[in-house]
């Protein structure tokens, strides 16, 4: 429990009050062991328990185990006394993004920024079957470099909580930031209401006010219903357009996350045209890179030439990949329990090349490494960052080799439909056999908490 010393259950040193809840406060502390900053919620059992609340607490911490990305507050543990429970989440030194906002508006470069990073931490959400259901600028931190982090999700519901009609029922969020349909009190689609949200958000960023504004609630709640807002004259036009289409009165018709992500402002950015002209330059300049072109002018696989000889593998190594001796844990990470394996007779040049095959059909970079090494990376950002896939090489014989594919950055559920809709099948008449087709199944069982 907490000391006069302010050490926590001798783990955390506690500093000073960062905010205050509903439930309790936030505290910065530092951990005692590893000297790391981390944010501290302190919650109140007994008011929990008055006020019926355990259920939200045991979805929050539910919500924040499964929501891990770049830009979304990490829950690192949860501990508990007889009288509080204890939150230990990561640190946003930048503080709240609505003291940036408050200030005034935002260039468009740093709002361009900030919108992209907070829709890409959205849409991971919702690919998790979690809505936010409370975006605004008070919920959004920043980290000690800028980044966005989304945090609070003390409102959030999971896609069990709808009802046998499917829609979410619970009225909740604040005034100027919900969506028209749980204004009316109807049923609502989560995350039809947080993409309206995160137009919101938007507005604010680019013209440092809200779009519905009054004095009144009834009235504002009045325009909200029929989207009455207009667009500063500083907007740039594909904004305005973006915008009509988020701030949609109408759910059904209202754009969908994965629509906003193919808007051109979205995709392009403030000065995209300068930026890829620059990078354009730089790739035609740099020496050993390769990119080939097809018909629609958009660069297919681009590969980085390498020597790549497959790495020698020990008895150690073979019997840690036996599903019986699993010794990997004595050996080192070398070979994860995450990572899919295969085994051939074919030359490491054949699979070489076959790799490479699939990287172009899929639009992939390729950067060959020394040790029989390859990297596959995607052109484009995914749910959480790029993806990249390591496929890596083995002898075991003159003419025997294993490979090991895993992920190494990005999204579990990207890798996975990749790794089962494209590499396997493409990789059939190369294959003698997988060793994971097991282990397969129960890593698919486990993404939703990845």
């Amino acid at each position: 429990m907490e000391s006069k010393s302010n050490i926590l259950m001798q783990r955390y040193e506690l500093g000073r009050l960062l905010g205050q809840g509903t439930f309790g406060k936030v505290y910065y502390a530092r951990s005692s062991i590893t000297n790391q900053s981390v944010a501290i919620k302190m919650i109140d059992k007994d008011k929990v328990m008055r006020t019926g609340q355990a259920d939200q607490i045991k979805r929050e911490i539910s919500v924040m185990s499964r929501a891990k990305h770049p830009n979304i507050i990490e829950l690192f543990e949860v501990m508990a006394t007889r009288t509080k429970i204890y939150f230990v989440m990561e640190y946003a030194k930048g503080g709240e993004l609505f003291n940036k906002v408050a200030k005034g508006k935002l260039n468009e470069d740093v709002a361009h920024k900030y919108f992209k990073q907070l829709v890409n931490a959205v849409d991971f959400c919702h690919s998790r079957g979690v809505y936010h259901r409370d975006i605004k600028p008070e919920n959004i931190l920043l980290d000690e470099i800028g980044n966005l982090k989304v945090s609070d999700f003390g409102l959030s519901a999971l896609t069990q909580s709808n009802r046998q009609d499917g829609l979410l029922h619970t009225s909740c969020g604040t005034p100027a930031y919900v969506a028209p349909e749980i204004i009316k009190r109807k049923g609502y689609d989560g995350a039809k209401a947080d993409i309206w949200s995160c137009g919101i958000v938007l507005f604010v960023l680019l013209a440092g006010y809200l779009p519905f504004r009054d004095s009144n609630l009834i009235e504002m709640y009045r325009k909200i219903s029929k989207a009455e807002f207009k667009c500063p004259n500083w907007f740039p036009p594909e904004v305005c357009r973006l915008l009509s289409k988020i701030l949609d009165p109408n759910p059904e018709t209202r754009i969908s996350i994965a629509r906003v992500k193919e808007s051109s402002w979205f995709k392009k950015g403030p000065n995209a045209g300068r930026k890829k002209h620059e990078s354009e330059n730089n790739n035609a300049s740099s020496s050993g890179t390769n990119i080939s072109y097809q018909s629609d002018d958009v660069p297919a696989a681009e590969t980085r030439e390498e020597s790549v000889m497959p790495k020698s593998i020990n008895a150690f190594d073979i019997i840690s990949l036996s599903s019986s001796f699993d010794l990997s844990k004595f050996f080192g990470d070398g070979f994860r329990k995450r990572a899919a394996r295969f085994t051939s007779r074919q030359p490491a040049s054949a699979i070489i090349s076959k790799l490479e095959e699939i990287a172009n059909r899929l639009r992939l970079k390729i950067n060959k490494k020394a040790g029989g090494l390859l990297k596959l990376e995607g052109l484009n950002e995914g749910r959480k960052g790029v993806l990249s896939i390591d496929a890596e090489i083995f002898e075991l014989a003159p003419l025997f080799h294993l490979v090991e594919v895993k992920k190494s950055n990005g999204d579990t559920l990207e890798y996975q439909k990749i790794l089962n809709e494209d590499i396997r099948p493409s990789l059939q008449d190369i294959v003698w056999v997988w060793q994971t087709d097991q282990q397969q199944q129960s890593q698919q069982s486990e993404t939703i908490v990845v």
